[in-house]
């Protein structure tokens, strides 16, 4: 997500990182990176100039210039700005007693019908009852599409078959709601290719005569100023609530998402991360800038871990690290839970780990070392899995690495990653958020500084740093000794 923007907004900052002061000059420079950057991740020129004005204004400032840290209050800066242009976001639903009415609309395409899905899915969990109706009668796909929906999830899903009226549909939809049974209906309207008059006077209508309590806009977050475009139209017509923006994770260069609060005044309540029916997210302006800063968003990760992973299992996993036992076994069923929350690159992503790792990977498929990881533990013993290192000698690598379709030194580096997790978990065991963060940034910066990605078992405290004639004092002792013990082997 915004990967392009961040690594741009990245390099920005770290030109004015390692001066020792910044001069009006210089933070131009920068400013002028960060500038370049916000255009060409396709926000709105006139957002871009308006959102640097504000910044330049207190970059420029004594408060920045003369800190110890400018690069640093630059960020600052720049994360609040970025807070004050998405937001702020109202959460709510604004759901009443009796039904409350929700409509979406949107450009066909932009995922409208399976945004439907994942409200209704999101209301259930919420201990509400809601209700879909198919209201769509452009595309007839989508009337089917929305009952497959409704079955995954276990809600109810009106249709009329052969109706061409989507009006008389949505009012009759309605009274079937409120016959009982359901307190939230919502509603998955007609789109179109582009905004025509057909499509405006249609929804208009709808909206005149059911009065939705809400309207929510659909739109594709990888269309750029497209999307905003069109909620302009939208906007103009139906007097939009929020919008939903979708397919956020993918390659979307963050120009919408940044753009369409500044330019409509709708804020954005929810975004889709994710083909998967769970996955909608609240929308919230200070995570999001987190992320385009490359800061991370933990307390998103978090929300998804307590709803994805099983705590059970965590909670075992917890008491068997604090007694110091860690086995291959335990670090396939952690791997397993952490896929539950998407891609592993989106996960480091959200956890700020993400800076300078992916660029020294290259084109190395994360997913796909996940799996042979895998296939090497399901080859092994429960034994081997206990004590990895102790265990596989050369032959039974040979043969590990045959069940899993390996080469054997693959087997070798995955017993040496081993060693040094295994030593990084046990320390971690016991301790809080912050601290096991603090943990995996050291981490990270071991990985990169290692070209091999490998983490090396934490040494012992020797107590002190040894001296260079200490060092050599030592060396000298060890090769005399070495003599001494050859000396005495060929006397016997």
């Amino acid at each position: 997500m915004f990967s392009t923007l961040t690594e741009k907004l990245g390099d920005a900052f770290r030109s004015l990182q390692g001066r020792g002061a910044l001069t009006e000059s210089n933070m131009r420079d920068g400013l002028s990176k960060v500038e370049e950057a916000l255009l060409e991740a396709d926000v709105s020129y006139s957002v871009v100039k308006d959102f640097m004005a504000r910044v330049t204004e207190q970059a420029l400032g004594e408060k920045v210039l003369r800190s110890l840290t400018p690069g640093q209050q630059l960020v600052s800066v720049v994360n609040q700005e970025l807070i004050n242009l998405m937001g702020p976001v109202d959460h709510s639903l604004h759901l009443h007693s009796g039904v409350t009415v929700l409509m979406l609309c949107g450009l066909q395409g932009s995922g409208k019908t399976t945004t439907c899905g994942k409200l209704a899915m999101m209301l259930k969990e919420r201990g509400r009852h809601p209700m879909l109706a198919a209201a769509d009668l452009q595309r007839p796909a989508a009337i089917e599409q929305l009952h497959v929906l409704g079955r995954q999830i276990g809600v109810p899903v009106f249709s009329e078959p052969g109706a061409t009226d989507p009006v008389k549909v949505c009012q009759s939809a309605l009274k079937q709601a409120q016959s009982g049974g359901v307190d939230v209906l919502i509603l998955d309207t007609a789109g179109r290719l582009a905004i025509d008059q057909e499509l405006m006077d249609e929804l208009t209508q709808i909206d005149r005569r059911v009065e939705p309590d809400q309207v929510y806009l659909v739109v594709d977050g990888m269309t750029g100023q497209d999307a905003v475009n069109s909620a302009q139209g939208f906007n103009a017509a139906l007097e939009l609530d929020g919008c939903i923006m979708t397919k956020l994770d993918g390659d979307s260069r963050g120009g919408a998402a940044l753009s369409v609060k500044h330019i409509t005044g709708v804020p954005i309540k929810f975004i889709g991360t994710g083909e998967h029916l769970d996955a909608l997210q609240e929308f919230h302006p200070e995570r999001m800038a987190g992320r385009i800063l490359g800061m991370g968003d933990v307390l998103t990760l978090v929300e998804d871990a307590q709803k994805k992973f099983d705590q059970d299992e965590m909670a075992r996993q917890q008491e068997q690290l604090l007694k110091g036992q860690f086995t291959l076994d335990d670090f396939r069923k952690q791997m397993t839970q952490i896929t539950k929350l998407g891609p592993l690159q989106k996960v480091m992503g959200m956890m700020g780990l993400d800076g300078g790792l992916s660029q020294m990977m290259g084109d190395v498929d994360m997913e796909q070392q996940m799996r042979r990881l895998f296939g090497m533990i399901d080859s092994m013993t429960a034994e081997e899995k206990r004590n990895p290192k102790k265990m596989i000698d050369q032959s039974r690598r040979r043969r590990i690495a045959a069940g899993a379709g390996v080469e054997p030194h693959e087997v070798n580096d995955l017993i040496k990653q081993f060693d040094g997790m295994a030593s990084l978990m046990k320390d971690m065991a016991g301790k809080g958020m912050l601290e096991k963060m603090k943990m995996a940034k050291q981490m990270q910066s071991q990985l990169s500084a290692n070209p091999n990605a490998q983490l090396a078992k934490k040494k012992g405290d020797t107590g002190k740093r040894l001296t260079a004639q200490e060092r050599t004092r030592i060396k000298k002792e060890r090769d005399r000794e070495a003599r001494r013990r050859k000396r005495m082997g060929k006397n016997k």
